[in-house]
């Protein structure tokens, strides 16, 4: 019987979870489990069995980079094939990301996926909040912060692991510039959403607390 894959776990027991079936069926890098399961509703009733796939990502980080003296920040674009299957623009405009190593820190893993990602160094960092993407199917849990920079004039060339086929662009904006994308809904993912609507919230504040 082949053991089963560490990224993939048993659920965790849940008051009025019945677990009927928990089942592997894809060991790739990012395991695919097939649950049937049961639950106690609100009412106190069984649920119906349910059939649902788990996608197991794990945990990630993103990194907004934002230069307090000059107003502006850094986002990075990049090719998505999954944004070209839905229909979107395929090459996104994100902020830095990645996933963490099992038990890494997270601000750790930040600061190495920013410095990977756009080159830049952070001062400082402050965390946004830890929020889940796909409730739905994915497990995965993404930790947000932003991170004090200094910005270059302009972005003169572009970032990745060459190892992991990236091609990363560095964008770099003036806040209400970047603010004017995210109402245009110009910004199509969350994470980067996420990120600038709370930068705009907390503009100022850091603006005083950082200079």
């Amino acid at each position: 019987m082949n053991a089963r894959p560490s990224k993939a776990p048993p659920l965790p027991a849940h008051p009025g979870l019945e677990v009927r079936s928990d089942e592997v069926v894809w060991d790739g890098r990012f395991p695919l489990q097939r649950i049937r399961f049961t639950y106690e509703r609100f009412d106190g009733a069984r649920s119906a069995e349910l059939t649902w796939e788990l996608w197991r990502r794990g945990r990630g980080v993103a990194v907004l980079p934002y230069d307090p003296a000059t107003d502006r920040l850094a986002l990075i674009e990049q090719f998505r094939l999954p944004a070209l299957s839905a229909g979107l623009p395929a090459v996104m405009t994100e902020c830095p990301a990645g996933l963490l190593e099992p038990g890494e820190d997270p601000e750790i893993a930040g600061r190495r996926e920013l410095t990977e990602e756009t080159g830049l160094a952070a001062d400082r960092f402050e965390r946004i909040g830890r929020y889940m993407l796909m409730q739905g199917g994915c497990d995965e849990v993404m930790h947000f912060y932003t991170a004090q920079v200094a910005l270059p004039p302009a972005a003169t060339r572009t970032h990745g692991l060459a190892q992991e086929g990236e091609d990363i662009r560095l964008r770099i904006l003036a806040a209400e510039d970047a603010f004017a994308l995210l109402d245009a809904n110009r910004i199509e993912n969350v994470s980067a959403a996420v990120c600038l609507w709370w930068l705009r919230h907390h503009r100022h504040r850091l603006r005083q607390e950082w200079i």
